[in-house]
Formats: structure tokens, sequence, C-alpha cells
């Protein structure tokens, strides 16, 4: 049976329920399947050495999702070549490329959890009655160990970006 952590955020107020367990830190991270296009399918493996900073984003197309990802985009540079940036929602893949080459985001990779919802229910970020992804901050080190995470109350509010960059520098 999946887990389920009712009123454990909300959107613009009212309660949302999200499906799947809160990880924390010193947490061993959950593997996941995700895509990177329609076919092409990244996993947790495809990362293994780097440090991993995980934005999760209910979609690249509202004001706050943007900003959020064109900022770790503008960090990216700044953190090394052992830092890789993921950014993960449910947008479909080709929409994601779209939405790139657009803002000009070049320096994040942007994954897709639309087919099986497999990172959202592993992290517990998957919205049920959305079927979207809860804004949240994962860091997660060379070792896969879980080192930072940020699960937002309000889905509309935005992550504390210091914090998260400060738990990366951290580990280099």
């Amino acid at each position: 049976m999946t887990q389920e952590r009712a009123g454990a955020a909300t959107f613009k107020g009212n309660p949302i329920t999200l499906v799947g367990p809160e990880i924390k830190v010193g947490d061993k991270a959950p593997n996941f399947t995700v895509n990177k296009n329609l076919v092409t399918e990244a996993t947790l493996a495809d990362y293994a050495g780097k440090i991993k900073l995980i934005s999760v984003v209910p979609s690249l197309d509202t004001g706050v999702c943007d900003q959020q990802t064109r900022r770790f985009n503008e960090e990216a540079a700044s953190l090394g070549d052992n830092v890789v940036i993921l950014t993960i929602s449910v947008d479909l893949p080709f929409a994601q490329s779209r939405w790139c080459g657009a803002a000009g985001v070049d320096k994040v990779e942007t994954l897709s959890d639309y087919k099986s919802k497999s990172f959202g229910q592993a992290y517990g970020v998957l919205i049920k009655e959305l079927q979207l992804l809860m804004r949240s901050i994962f860091v997660v080190d060379a070792n896969d160990t879980v080192q930072y995470v940020q699960y937002l109350g309000e889905m509309t509010e935005h992550p504390n970006y210091e914090a998260a960059l400060e738990a990366v520098k951290g580990l280099k």
C-alpha cells in the first residue's frame, strides 16, 4: 500500500495529500526512473559520484517554478563540475525542452516524471489530487546520502535557495 500524508502541504491554502514517504537527512536517496526525453530514461545511478541538487517543481510554465529553475541555472556555474542540478516535474519532456530554449536555461538538466511518477512516489512529493509534484529541494551527496531536504508547506512559495546552495557548497 502506498503511504499518503494528508494535509502535509497546501495549494493556495487548500490542503493537499502527498503520496510517498517523507525523506529525511541521512536517508539513502531512493532510486527513481524519469525521462530525459520521450524515449530515454534516467535513474539515480546515472548521476553516481556527483553531488545532486534536485529541484522539484509542479510545472515550468508557472511563475515560481520558472524563477526557481532560472535561479539554480544562474548558480550552476559557480558550483563546479562535480555538481549536477536536476529539475524534475511532470511536464512532458518536449515542453521542458521548449521552456529551457525560450528561457535560456542550459546548465540545469530537466527530467520528466510524467510516465510512472516514480520520483514523486519515492520522494513523497506526488500530489494525489493534482498528479503534480510538490515544490521541494533535495541535496544528495556523491555517495547518494540525502544531506538536505526542504518540503515546502505551501506549493506557491519559493524554496530557501541560499540554504540549498550552502548545503551543496558544504559537500564540495
